[in-house]
């Protein structure tokens, strides 16, 4: 008899449309996300509901979401292989959210750095989304039972939550919900501001040099490398006190595979002139399939809402399973 195949395991994970994909999204998050979908039964989300914690502008939030759905697209998503929908179509989400807030404690998100940091940015804006919103991120991966979530290291104190929400859960009402481990992925790349190499990228930054988007045109990516903060020292070479070198040699690593041995080797007797240039035009080369992808989703809209329609539909069954399931424990009537 043929051996049983072994099962695949639920890799859940989900990215916020609140403007443009940073070259930071793609190297540290989204391309390892098409990697992943070979050897996991990946579900992914456009995480709509989580953007509003922060006020958004009509038109422009409704076009980030449809941009956004087009660049994780383009980056190699497959809708035939993985589940990628649109966050508030599968209506279990909020649904969870809120029974989860319920098995929270206030001392738990009270200490939540991300809620620290967000109310500092927008102090005239701290409402209670901004507080529970692990409670929503929590509930985005127990509904689907999720062995593993993919985190970078500012959401390994939200994941630590998740798995408190559902040990709780669990420990009062049985072998509900999965408790997710995280998943450190061997290639991930932790890219920095191109200007001040100490912060991580973030779309958010007011120096437009800080930031690269997937869809910057590629004199603009040119641009951007040459202009980036490195030292006095003029020797690429990866150590301490050289923020802006050891970003770039992380970045032309992720890209080309290199190991920061090979890169230091490459450029050995050479100016950080000729070390700039290589990795924009690296850059340039690795983005350039993506943006042309990007450009024919984005102009076949029947097409994306096609795809995220499909998955929606097979993301609410599978997790309004799992919502029936904690709502029968704590004793709702379902209809």
């Amino acid at each position: 008899m043929e051996q049983q195949t072994e099962k695949k395991k639920v890799v859940f994970s989900a990215i916020q449309p609140s403007g443009t994909i940073t070259l930071g999204n793609y190297l540290g998050a989204i391309r390892n996300w098409t990697a992943m979908q070979n050897e996991f039964n990946c579900i992914y989300a456009l995480a709509d509901l989580h953007t509003i914690t922060v006020r958004q502008e009509t038109a422009q939030f409704r076009k980030n979401i449809l941009e956004a759905y087009a660049s994780i697209l383009a980056c190699g998503i497959d809708p035939e292989k993985s589940l990628f929908f649109i966050q508030s179509h599968v209506t279990t989400h909020a649904q969870l959210a809120w029974i989860l807030n319920c098995y929270t404690q206030f001392g738990e998100l009270s200490r939540m750095t991300q809620f620290k940091d967000k109310s500092a940015r927008h102090a005239d804006n701290v409402n209670a989304g901004l507080f529970t919103y692990p409670s929503l991120m929590a509930a985005d991966i127990l509904l689907y039972q999720a062995d593993m979530v993919p985190v970078g290291a500012d959401q390994k104190q939200h994941l630590e939550l998740s798995r408190n929400i559902s040990e709780r859960f669990n420990g009062i009402y049985g072998n509900v919900f999965k408790v997710p481990e995280p998943y450190i992925p061997q290639n991930g790349a932790r890219v920095m501001s191109l200007q001040d190499p100490t912060k991580k990228m973030s779309k958010s930054d007011t120096n437009v040099n800080a930031c690269v988007s997937l869809m910057d045109a590629p004199d603009t990516i040119m641009k951007k490398f040459k202009r980036a903060v490195t030292d006095s020292e003029a020797v690429v070479r990866f150590g301490e006190g050289k923020d802006g070198i050891n970003n770039l040699m992380g970045i032309y690593s992720a890209v080309t595979g290199k190991s920061l041995e090979q890169i230091e080797n490459e450029f050995e007797g050479k100016g950080y002139g000729d070390f700039k240039t290589a990795v924009g035009e690296a850059v340039v080369e690795e983005l350039r399939p993506v943006k042309e992808r990007y450009d024919k989703y984005i102009s076949d809209k029947s097409y994306m809402e096609e795809c995220w329609k499909k998955s929606a539909e097979i993301a609410q069954k599978f997790s309004q399973r799992t919502l029936d399931k904690a709502m029968k424990k704590i004793g709702f009537v379902l209809k």
